[in-house]
């Protein structure tokens, strides 16, 4: 493990800047993190449930008063009734989330639908549905009628009390579907996470002024080109301890050739590997420690949040919806990311190891790549209005009094060409 904040042996650190590796997601919450994962769960204790409180019934309860007090017959008709409402609402939240899914879709942006399938509110309520419904059919194979009646009490009781449970969670899964979808909802969520991101380190991390910064050279000869290989898609996670590491043990330096957010193909170039000793396995290495995936992810990756939101401010500003206003919110949200970019200096490029030596040149993001996404084209689609461009001038007004001297610079400079443009 590394130590980000400290010197010696084994520690790697970059230069300004925490290191920034992937957030670790143990086991146990891998998981719980597919979309069925929850419900799944649910639905396999209901149907422990239906199998043993039959038997506990039966043989460990007699007439208890509190508990259901009808016959067989009533009992049937109870169970059967639940299980008929249960499956028919349960078709009812589905579709009721799917519309929202695509109304976010088209209202919004297509990346925020990870959001909506991983709320808990959501998986919680289609498993207690479901699950309502597996648990009056178990429970209703038991109810005997004739000459030897038995029927299960608590069983029954308890087919109730989910059915109560169902209607609570009702009430909460339309209260969470109508809040989720509010405008101010999803960029104030979206920038809390993009915020979180870009503070992540500690105030030593962040010290740029504190020791001169090393150099590297490639040295002599050919670098090895480390590829994608038959792999494809988003560079989601670039584990840059693992870099370090790998690095130091061959006494190589690694130079990142892609950023996290970038699309790679069969055969592309990842990273190029100078000096050093040749190492068989260090390519691997070096590959295994970029992740590819299927979408981009917030956790090391705060343009990710920079694009929904502009996407979203994009669609307020189209003429089919002509919505300035949700334009303007998108840029006090953005405002209130590049804020916290412009006050503190950019992650250097440069990770070393214990001794201070170089061994991976990373490609962070820096406030003039946030500050051009932020504002280019929520600019180009909103110029011709009236709240977009002084919403913009504003935002960058206050950037150029407060930010940090290179970074006021570069937000003056946009200031300008923006002016100039209009």
């Amino acid at each position: 493990m590394s130590d980000e904040g400290g010197t010696g042996p084994g520690t790697v650190r970059r230069t300004v800047g925490p290191v920034g590796d992937p957030v670790t997601v143990g086991w146990w919450e891998s998981l719980w993190r597919p979309f069925w994962a929850l419900p799944s769960a649910v639905v396999v204790v209901t149907v422990l449930a239906g199998a043993t409180l039959p038997l506990v019934d039966e043989h460990l309860l007699g007439d208890v008063d509190v508990l259901f007090g009808g016959n067989a017959d009533s009992a049937r008709s109870l169970l059967g009734t639940i299980a008929s409402a249960m499956i028919s609402v349960t078709g009812l939240v589905f579709s009721i989330t799917m519309v929202v899914m695509q109304l976010a879709s088209s209202q919004f942006t297509p990346r925020l639908l990870s959001t909506f399938l991983g709320s808990r509110v959501v998986q919680v309520t289609l498993g207690v549905f479901i699950s309502s419904f597996v648990f009056a059919l178990m429970v209703l194979r038991d109810v005997r009628g004739g000459d030897g009646p038995f029927v299960p009490q608590l069983s029954v009781t308890v087919a109730f009390v989910l059915v109560l449970a169902s209607v609570a969670l009702f009430l909460a899964f339309i209260h969470h579907i109508t809040d989720s979808i509010r405008v101010d909802q999803v960029v104030d969520r979206i920038a809390r996470l993009t915020v979180e991101a870009l503070e992540r380190g500690s105030a030593q991390e962040w010290d740029d002024t504190s020791a001169v910064p090393p150099t590297w050279s490639q040295g002599d000869g050919p670098g090895v080109t480390v590829t994608t290989g038959s792999e494809h898609g988003v560079v989601s996670r670039v584990h840059l301890s693992a870099l370090v590491e790998c690095a130091e043990r061959t006494g190589a330096v690694v130079e990142l050739r892609t950023r996290l957010g970038e699309v790679r193909h069969r055969g592309q170039v990842l990273a190029v590997v100078h000096g050093g000793r040749r190492d068989d396995d260090l390519a691997e290495a070096v590959r295994d420690a970029i992740g590819l995936g299927r979408e981009r992810s917030m956790t090391q990756d705060p343009e990710f949040g920079v694009r929904q939101l502009v996407d979203i401010a994009e669609r307020a500003l189209s003429p089919g919806v002509n919505d300035p206003t949700t334009a303007v919110q998108v840029l006090d949200e953005l405002h209130r990311i590049l804020r916290v970019a412009a006050l503190r200096p950019d992650r250097s490029n440069l990770l070393v190891d214990g001794s201070g030596a170089v061994r991976v040149v990373d490609r962070p993001t820096t406030f003039a790549r946030l500050l051009d996404l932020a504002l280019d084209e929520v600019w180009h689609y909103g110029r011709d209005g009236l709240q977009v461009p002084r919403r913009i001038e504003d935002l960058l007004e206050d950037l150029v009094a407060d930010g940090r001297p290179e970074h006021a610079a570069t937000a003056a400079a946009k200031l300008a060409g923006l002016r100039r443009v209009a």
